[in-house]
């Protein structure tokens, strides 16, 4: 049996997609457990760019089965576009190689204006969200009256349950915000023909994950975010609705966390952000732009620009330990060839006192300074590098210092974003 769980450390948009797509290869199954399509993984194929937000990247293999999760909230007009897109690109998806959950909550029409209301009223205090209506879907699973895959097909559920939610948000919309109200008619009627449109996709997919399991074949699960932006491990309220980290594979995909042999630590060479919240390493400056430019660090889904900074290793090492992390990946290390220095935030500093733990309280974190260890750059071209060895010596040093600082080694380093820039130390 070998399952394998894919992380983020950072705050997301480390490069899972590239390491998930890259892994899918050795594969059989590929999982989405959690988040929603306000997330996106960007994977390069033969020049191609492929922009996911709710398929696993296991899909540009024509002979892998994606999963997508019962921790997934699903967008039904946005997943069937992404089909739709995916497929005049010529990749083949079909009710053999896609698998969706009947347990998976749905996202509707009236989430997304509530994201949008509930955003404006923070002012200042904004999360930051991308407005897809992902955490007011996972609020009403919470409170109980979320609609999962499994009602879309049934029309008279589908039609009890929604008349009620919609009497509910209306009154809210009306009488909280002055707003126009939704139409339930005109609602209902577009959920009930996407639900004849993925119920070939539909199945129990725990059962199904369990049994592939114990037929000893490869699963691999990625999630969407990073650690920072879980729910409860990270910079709260400044995260996501749902758990990023590895334990919420076991939980968003439905199988017993004794099934998962190995959890792989996805980090980029230096650390970015979206949205608000603390960012000790932020760099607001030239060298901040130069990561920004050279990474190409906007959002596969919106398009937002991200905070740039060095890279922050109390996070890292915090990220590790939370999600039981077995090996690591590093990508973009390409990004900063050019550089003369390079830093490595490794403690903070609060006030008088040195801590290397990463602090649960944002007023803590707010007034943390980074401590750095400097290194040499290179200026060297690594994009062709295809072995350790084809790195520049001040390259492999940073490598190798980063093992020694968060003890783990590492055993994917990416190059650069197509498939072939990356650098494999060890067998998957």
């Amino acid at each position: 049996m070998s399952v394998t769980v894919i992380v983020g450390l950072q705050w997301g948009d480390e490069g899972k997609g590239k390491i998930t797509d890259y892994l899918a290869e050795r594969s059989e199954v590929v999982v989405r457990y959690q988040g929603g399509n306000n997330a996106g993984h960007t994977v390069v194929k033969n020049g191609i760019w492929y922009k996911l937000h709710l398929i696993p990247s296991g899909v540009l293999y024509p002979d892998k089965i994606c999963v997508i999760g019962n921790g997934v909230v699903i967008y039904p007009r946005a997943l069937l576009e992404e089909i739709e897109e995916l497929k005049e690109k010529g990749v083949k998806i079909d009710q053999e190689n896609l698998k969706i959950s009947d347990r998976a909550h749905i996202v509707f029409p009236y989430h997304l204006i509530e994201d949008e209301l509930e955003e404006e009223g923070k002012g200042v205090e904004e999360i930051g969200t991308t407005k897809r209506g992902i955490g007011p879907c996972y609020k009403d699973k919470s409170e109980r009256i979320g609609i999962r895959m499994c009602d879309l097909v049934r029309e008279d559920v589908l039609r009890e349950k929604l008349k009620k939610n919609i009497e509910k948000k209306n009154k809210v919309f009306k009488n909280i915000y002055g707003k126009e109200s939704v139409d339930f008619d005109e609602i209902f009627k577009d959920y009930k023909e996407y639900g004849e449109k993925l119920k070939p996709y539909m199945m129990d997919t725990s059962l199904f994950l369990y049994e592939m399991a114990k037929k000893g074949k490869k699963i691999l699960f990625e999630g969407a975010q990073g650690t920072l932006l879980d729910l409860d491990f990270g910079t709260y309220p400044y995260v996501t609705a749902s758990h990023p980290v590895a334990g919420g594979a076991s939980i968003g995909g439905g199988i017993g966390p004794t099934m998962i042999d190995e959890v792989v630590g996805v980090m980029k060479a230096y650390t970015t952000r979206v949205g608000q919240g603390p960012f000790p390493t932020e760099l607001k400056d030239d060298i901040g732009n130069f990561l920004r430019e050279r990474g190409y660090e906007y959002g596969t889904t919106t398009g937002r620009a991200r905070r740039c900074g060095w890279l922050d290793l109390v996070m890292i090492k915090y990220a590790v330990r939370v999600s039981g992390v077995t090996t690591l990946a590093l990508t973009k290390l390409d990004t900063l060839t050019g550089l003369s220095t390079i830093k490595i935030c490794t403690k903070y500093k609060i006030g008088e006192e040195i801590v290397d733990n990463f602090p649960g309280s944002l007023e803590d974190l707010n007034h943390c300074e980074p401590i750095y260890e400097e290194m040499e750059g290179w200026n060297e071209d690594i994009r062709g590098a295809r072995s350790f060895d084809d790195l520049p010596l001040n390259a492999q040093k940073y490598v190798r210092r980063l093992e020694e600082l968060i003890g783990i080694e590492f055993g994917i380093i990416s190059v650069g974003p197509s498939r072939e820039e990356t650098i494999m130390l060890r067998n998957f």
